[in-house]
């Protein structure tokens, strides 16, 4: 069994994924709040331009990959906390059912190897069609689709890992990402069409879901890592973020949209539908969009993910009010220019 530091201080983290969209607002985000930061990515990448963090090109492809990676760790005066931010490269049940697991085993080596606490961000997949609409800290795992079995198992196996002492770990569990990065249902479906004065939804507009704005997300990562040592050797926490209904969305969309001269004056924005039916029927040879059509019942059950145990541990969870975190998020995606405002206020890095 290893031993762990009892320091509740701030020290040095490694990010595995560092140049991903959660990888790089937890970079961020360790980095502003003190600590040493080691990102690791794949060789060839090109570095974000963030402050005071230390960049591993390596790769993580083989157990030997892997030992280099915890050497130069090593050598560096070690790691106290590990983020997993390693995802597959598609969004495909067999990209997942061959990657995953893989690479979570990747971050527990890891964190193992150098007495660390790992974390990683998860989702709510873990509950299926029959989740209740107020996701309670440590509720059930129900998974009705791939995506969800195999996190659950993921995270069941983890969890088997702590109790056996090999390491300690925290699951952070969110909703939809946003703010940063590219491949988020933001610009792959409902701001296809928003400079044409068009919104994407994918349910009913009255169904509130949880959104998660990422430098937020990493911002509790940061809390959360400070008082690691008063958590049991496996915790589950529940980040609230933004709970949004599509008329949420219309709301703060339509008078941007008017702003930048994509819908007139007066004129309202337009929504439209997913097309579900044909992207099911296409799913059936391309696998990512069955991936997708998998998720519609997210879309069609109201759930939010309630936070209390978090809030009490770290005093109040992070939260940027959703009008700003939409701003930042549509500059990031080039939809909005930067203005002198924003320009003053620390900002997402959004490659």
């Amino acid at each position: 069994m290893n031993t762990f530091p009892s320091s509740v201080s701030s020290g040095t983290v490694l990010v595995l994924g560092g140049r991903g969209r959660f990888g790089l607002a937890a970079v961020q985000a360790f980095a502003r709040g003190g600590w040493r930061v080691l990102a690791q990515m794949r060789p060839g990448a090109q570095a974000p331009r963030v402050g005071g963090v230390q960049w591993l090109s390596l790769p993580l492809g083989t157990p030997d990959d892997v030992q280099v990676l915890v050497d130069q760790v090593r050598q560096s005066g070690g790691a106290t906390v590990v983020v997993h931010a390693l995802n597959p490269n598609q969004y495909t049940r067999p990209a997942w059912q061959r990657e995953a697991w893989p690479m979570l085993q990747i971050g527990r080596r890891v964190a193992r190897s150098l007495g660390a606490t790992l974390m990683l961000p998860g989702n709510v997949y873990n509950f299926g069609r029959s989740m209740p609409e107020l996701l309670m800290e440590g509720a059930p795992y129900r998974p009705s689709m791939a995506m969800g079995q195999i996190r659950s198992a993921m995270e069941e196996r983890l969890e088997a890992a702590t109790q056996r002492g090999e390491l300690r770990a925290v699951v952070v569990r969110a909703g939809n990402f946003y703010g940063q990065g590219q491949g988020t249902w933001l610009d792959r479906a409902m701001l296809t069409g928003i400079r044409r004065g068009k919104l994407v939804f994918p349910g009913p507009m009255d169904v509130a879901t949880p959104w998660a704005y990422l430098p937020d997300l990493a911002q509790t990562f940061v809390a959360v890592a400070r008082v690691r040592h008063s958590l049991p050797a496996f915790e589950q926490l529940h980040f609230s973020g933004h709970t949004l209904t599509g008329h949420d969305w219309v709301g703060a969309l339509q008078p941007l949209a008017r702003g930048q001269g994509w819908l007139r004056e007066n004129e309202a924005l337009r929504v439209a539908g997913m097309p579900w039916l044909p992207i099911r029927a296409l799913g059936t040879v391309m696998p990512t969009l069955g991936a997708l059509a998998a998720l519609r019942y997210l879309w069609n059950q109201p759930h939010r993910l309630d936070n209390r145990h978090l809030r009490a541990l770290i005093g109040g969870e992070p939260h940027t009010p959703w009008p700003l975190a939409l701003q930042r998020t549509l500059q990031c995606l080039e939809l909005l220019p930067q203005d002198a405002a924003s320009a003053t206020l620390p900002a997402p890095a959004c490659a």
